[in-house]
């Protein structure tokens, strides 16, 4: 069984040089104990020398694959246990606001390789994000395994209205579109190519990803924000998706992560 967990961390956990939500984030990482890590926000853990970075290793027991987000600063990245075999690694900034995270791998519990992305889209409205949409597409392979994972910064068409009138407009302008309801376009463009929502397909509550509990006025109202999206080959594996959404996760962070295994 392979297990799969995304995680938009803010910060990489840090508060400037405060790491107590790191640390609570690292608790909620080990118990769960994936397989393949999709983080986002590793901000500053590639500067001085890496430390932050090689830091999180140790402490996770995991090798992290790191996309350099030359613009934002917002680094995505892929962390995967010692037994996971990377094949090969690559990272896009050029196409993407921040960056895209893009491994493939080869897990001792999964049958066929597997090729992950670690993704964070544009949080500067819908049509940056249909547009990095567009550079997806290309991994929805149908013949292979894929997993592509992160803060889509969108919302499903599958999923109730989230009540964006709540926001003041310079948040609701990420989200909504002409008629101030929420855009479907990126999650629509991405299920036409042929990815699969592992959520939609596994969770008919459609359980919120933001905001955390101790996050509650900021940017968000409540709405699945993170998303697995697979190809159907994969997805046809996937079960016991879930959002881990409890105390300790409402304080690590604005948005909660969530894990999914593979058979």
């Amino acid at each position: 069984m392979l297990q799969v967990m995304t995680y938009n961390t803010l910060f990489g956990g840090f508060d400037g040089e405060d790491d107590r939500r790191f640390d609570l984030q690292a608790n909620i990482i080990l118990e769960a104990d994936p397989d393949i890590l999709l983080v986002q926000e590793w901000k500053g853990f590639l500067a001085a020398g890496q430390r932050r970075r090689f830091s999180a290793e140790r402490r996770l027991g995991r090798r992290a694959l790191v996309a350099q987000a030359p613009n934002t600063g917002q680094n995505t990245a892929i962390l995967v246990k010692p037994e996971v075999e990377i094949i090969g690694f690559e990272e896009d900034s050029a196409h993407f606001h921040h960056a895209a995270a893009i491994a493939q791998l080869r897990v001792p519990s999964h049958p066929e390789p597997i090729t992950v992305a670690s993704l964070h889209l544009c949080p500067n409205g819908p049509e940056v994000q249909l547009r990095e949409a567009a550079y997806l597409a290309a991994l929805a392979d149908e013949r292979a395994h894929v997993l592509i994972g992160g803060d889509f910064n969108s919302a499903s068409p599958h999923d109730p209205e989230p009540p964006l009138a709540e926001l003041p407009p310079r948040f609701r302008f990420r989200y909504a579109d002409g008629t101030g309801r929420a855009d479907h376009r990126t999650l629509a463009a991405l299920e036409r190519a042929g990815f699969v929502d592992i959520g939609h397909a596994l969770d008919s509550e459609a359980t919120r990803t933001v905001p955390g509990a101790s996050f509650s006025r900021t940017e968000f109202v409540p709405f699945r924000c993170d998303y697995l999206l697979a190809t159907p080959l994969l997805a046809a594996k996937a079960s016991d998706y879930r959002v881990i959404d409890d105390v300790e996760a409402g304080a690590a962070s604005d948005h909660y992560p969530l894990v999914c295994s593979f058979s």
